[in-house]
């Protein structure tokens, strides 16, 4: 009997930290600005000429002219020119069918340095170390970077693991690289393990409806009761932090206005935004830890259907109606961005179709003001953030508020309240 189960093909990325040379990290630098000066240039001339001298082919002609003409052109790679035409285009299809505004320019100042890499045949990754790899990149050599997790260094042709290609990104901390890998595993089989209803919220970050929450131990408010937008980051971190923002307002207060910034607060801003990366990633880290935990112990996660930009619009108000409680619900806003709980439901979805389960969403409306034991819905029974006190003579159960939403989350599922499947990223296709 063949028990072997279908391959199915699976895409991901994985993001690697690179160690290059100071002379590595000039090239990856003008490269960056060539692609961003190729993404204006090709804006320019979709916005001056005539609808119908818009197309592929001549934007496709003009780059090449362009990267003929201008030495500074040059030193970007033909793919990576030819991917900048793509997304330019893909750009603009996404604002044609409403999921996305209008392409625009890209000021050096508010622009993400990258560069991409579309074809993965000429990356040639390999190991040199337990903890160092070596990836040789397009007119820019072989740079180290470090190694977390096993790539694949074939081809692929014969249904094997490859590498697709790759993006090249700057942020704070320095310039990394993004692979993305093709893989055929195996179809995962169906889940058996149970059902669970999650509920995210501040002072319990995921809390479960059977009592198992996920705490990150980061506790989300200051002894002042004010919220803590630094929770990330260690005592000493935080005290550095504090440190160099009252540096920068402080060279900042000397600065004539229209002229640009000095040296030294630029690299104060550098140091700033190092630490708040390292935050990020740190946050970042724990979420794919929980949700891969939570994926391979649940068959069925359950979570609410949130409407989040909606949840954080401020509350101020107009001029003739303002708001109430303003300063209060911007820290609210901000303890909810920082949970980034569109990150962790995304992650949950593709997380759980590898492991052969499943995310559904419920209706989020009342969730949180009705008792999960006898399903009664009383005014004044959520008595704070954290105490549920249920109203209702014939109950009066008390307990956790953020746990008695999960557990109506999952009441709600399994009376058939559930919405259409959530709409993940395709991750897991037959091939």
């Amino acid at each position: 009997m063949n028990t072997e189960r279908e391959k199915v093909k699976r895409q991901f990325r994985h993001r690697a930290r690179l160690a290059p040379t100071p002379a590595q990290v000039l090239l990856f630098d003008e490269q960056a600005h060539a692609a961003r000066t190729v993404w204006n240039c090709l804006h320019a001339w979709w916005t001056m000429l005539p609808k119908d001298k818009r197309t592929l082919a001549a934007a496709d002609a003009a780059i090449r002219q362009a990267r003929k003409d201008v030495d500074f052109l040059a030193v970007l790679p033909a793919q990576a020119a030819q991917a900048v035409l793509k997304i330019y285009f893909r750009a603009w299809r996404n604002c044609w069918e409403g999921r996305a505004g209008a392409p625009r320019y890209k000021a050096r100042s508010r622009t993400r340095m990258s560069v991409d890499i579309p074809q993965g045949d000429g990356l040639r990754v390999r190991r040199v170390h337990r903890r160092w790899g070596v990836v040789s990149v397009p007119k820019v050599g072989k740079v180290r970077f470090h190694w977390t997790k096993d790539l694949p260094v074939g081809s692929g042709a014969d249904g094997a693991s490859r590498i697709t290609g790759a993006r090249l990104v700057k942020d704070a901390l320095g310039w990394h690289i993004s692979f993305r890998v093709q893989t055929h595993v195996p179809a995962p089989a169906p889940h058996e393990g149970p059902e669970v209803g999650i509920d995210a919220g501040i002072n319990i970050p995921l809390a479960l409806a059977d009592g198992n929450h996920q705490h990150h131990g980061r506790p989300p408010r200051l002894p002042d009761g004010t919220a803590d937008r630094d929770k990330w980051l260690n005592p000493e971190e935080k005290a550095k932090l504090l440190r160099l923002e009252r540096e920068a307002a402080h060279r900042r207060s000397f600065r004539e206005p229209g002229r640009a910034a000095s040296r030294r607060l630029r690299r104060t801003y550098e140091q700033i935004a190092s630490l708040r990366a390292k935050a990020k990633r740190r946050a970042t880290d724990w979420q794919h830890k929980t949700t891969t935990h939570l994926a391979r112990a649940y068959s069925t996660i359950v979570v609410e259907d949130l409407d989040i930009p909606r949840m954080t619009k401020s509350a101020r108000g107009t001029v003739d109606l303002p708001g109430k409680n303003v300063a209060q619900k911007r820290g609210l806003n901000r303890s909810i961005a920082q949970e980034a709980w569109g990150r962790t439901i995304t992650m949950l979805t593709y997380k759980t179709a590898w492991c052969g389960g499943a995310l559904r969403k419920v209706p989020a409306p009342y969730t949180s003001q009705r008792c999960s034991v006898c399903g009664c819905l009383t005014e004044g029974s959520r008595e704070s953030q954290t105490v549920f006190a249920c109203k209702n003579p014939g109950c009066a159960w008390v307990g956790n508020a953020d746990h008695n939403a999960a557990r109506n989350v999952l009441h709600l599922y399994r009376a058939g309240h559930a919405l259409t499947p959530a709409a993940g990223r395709a991750v897991v296709r037959r091939s």
